[in-house]
């Protein structure tokens, strides 16, 4: 196991007067990013506390198991309970340094929501003992760093906070550090991306950059570059709209091949033999909390400037009822037939449904066809309740084959590449993935 930094030879003199913490870290949110993290943080020595509002969640982590799919994830969580270094609770402890992970979902007119993280800055703010360090991770809209440290400046008038609101405080004078450090993982690889990637920490001040750092470099094998709040709020925002644009060009030019009538597949193939042209592979729109949110909190910041961002956003959007669309018009082709959809998840081979195209496209074809929709998803034991109220039935592939016939690639999971063309002999097949072409 390894050996964390010594969190408590950097917190300062005015922590010294104080009662040691209940734990080094508190990680507030045990989902896809804080589960993994505090269990990382764990194996390195740290001693970490996990919050959630969920009691079944903080059971199964304190029974050593996990409610994700995550690859290496269950391993390092049974060991993190084992060696006692992780706990999980629903009451929020004294820490060192508090973690804020929590779900920041689009509101009304895909407005963001940061309700949960100012949840989170409320609960955590009458245990910050004196040198504590607050570092938000949840991807937020630029200045959520600044409503926490208000927060906590307001319901903690006893303590110093950094940050305008409370004068003009370097951070050295202050009691507390405030900062950001957004995720930038890939689910399926979080454990090992979260120790290599390079990590952007923005301080409300420099000093409580510094501060946060503690943390990470004790565990980032990748670069740490220190910014401010806002910058760093903003570098996580622009990393998922630049993808979110670049994927927006693939749909929209497979959207234009359909009117046209030519193959995508080959289109975007030969295109890539420029050597300054990389287009990336469509699909049935875009999923995930990040890439398919993220792009709407930079809109929401500017509005009338960020017109590209905003048009690629609905690109993508409006991909899943193209291809809706064309599924009834095969469903209509084959008036008695049933139709296998093959995945549900955002993305290959994780059990994560979070906007998922590809289960917005099957619960609107349940609506009007749920007797006719076998659902083909490896990942999950039992269909959604908006599915299986309508009629549609989690199947085996094998038994999608039999009964279906037409079938639907909407995910291309590891499951599903072994299919080859006598397989599907004389099925209609709608290859959204290009699966079926590698």
């Amino acid at each position: 196991m390894n050996a964390p930094f010594d969190a408590t030879a950097v917190l300062g003199r005015k922590a010294l007067s104080h009662p040691a913490p209940d734990h080094q870290v508190a990680v507030i949110g045990l989902g896809y990013i804080g589960l993994p993290t505090a269990a990382l943080l764990s194996s390195y020595g740290w001693s970490v506390c996990g919050v959630d509002v969920s009691q079944a969640v903080v059971d199964t982590v304190n029974a050593g198991g996990v409610h994700i799919e995550e690859r290496d994830l269950d391993k390092l969580v049974r060991d993190a309970i084992s060696a006692q270094t992780l706990v999980a609770a629903t009451e929020v402890p004294t820490a060192s340094f508090y973690m804020i992970a929590v779900p920041t979902p689009l509101g009304d007119n895909n407005t963001p929501d940061i309700s949960y993280v100012e949840a989170a800055a409320r609960a955590i703010a009458p245990k910050i003992l004196p040198g504590a360090c607050i570092i938000v991770e949840s991807t937020s809209p630029v200045g959520t760093t600044e409503r926490v440290a208000a927060i906590i400046a307001e319901l903690r008038p006893d303590l110093v906070v950094p940050g305008e609101h409370r004068g003009d405080h370097t951070g050295e004078d202050a009691d507390i550090a405030l900062a950001y450090c957004p995720e930038r993982v890939l689910p399926g690889r979080i454990v090992n991306e979260l120790v290599h990637n390079d990590r952007v920490i923005g301080g409300v001040t420099p000093a409580c950059a510094e501060r946060a750092a503690v943390l990470y470099t004790s565990f980032v094998k990748g670069d740490c570059l220190y910014t401010t709040a806002r910058v760093a709020e903003t570098v996580k925002l622009v990393e998922n709209s630049f993808r979110d644009v670049n994927i927006a060009f693939a749909n929209e030019l497979s959207m234009i091949a359909d009117v046209i009538g030519v193959d995508v597949w080959d289109v975007i193939r030969l295109a890539n033999r420029h050597p300054r042209v990389n287009i990336l592979q469509p699909g049935p729109g875009v999923g995930g909390h990040c890439i398919a949110v993220d792009p709407w909190f930079l809109v929401a910041g500017a509005p009338q400037a960020a017109r590209l961002v905003r048009t690629a956003r609905e690109v993508n959007d409006h991909k899943a009822v193209h291809t809706e669309n064309r599924i009834r018009a095969l469903l209509d082709a084959a008036p008695d037939g049933k139709v296998a959809l093959l995945g549900l998840a955002f993305k290959p081979d994780i059990d994560d449904f979070r906007e998922s195209p590809a289960l917005e496209i099957a619960e609107a074809l349940s609506h009007t066809h749920g007797d006719r929709i076998l659902v083909v998803e490896p990942f999950t034991d039992e269909l959604p309740k908006a599915l299986a109220d309508k009629g549609a039935k989690l199947v085996t592939l094998d038994a999608g084959l039999r009964q279906a016939e037409i079938v639907v690639v909407l995910v291309d999971h590891t499951a599903f590449r072994h299919l080859t063309p006598h397989e599907l002999a004389g099925k209609l097949v709608f290859d959204t993935r290009g699966m079926l072409r590698r």
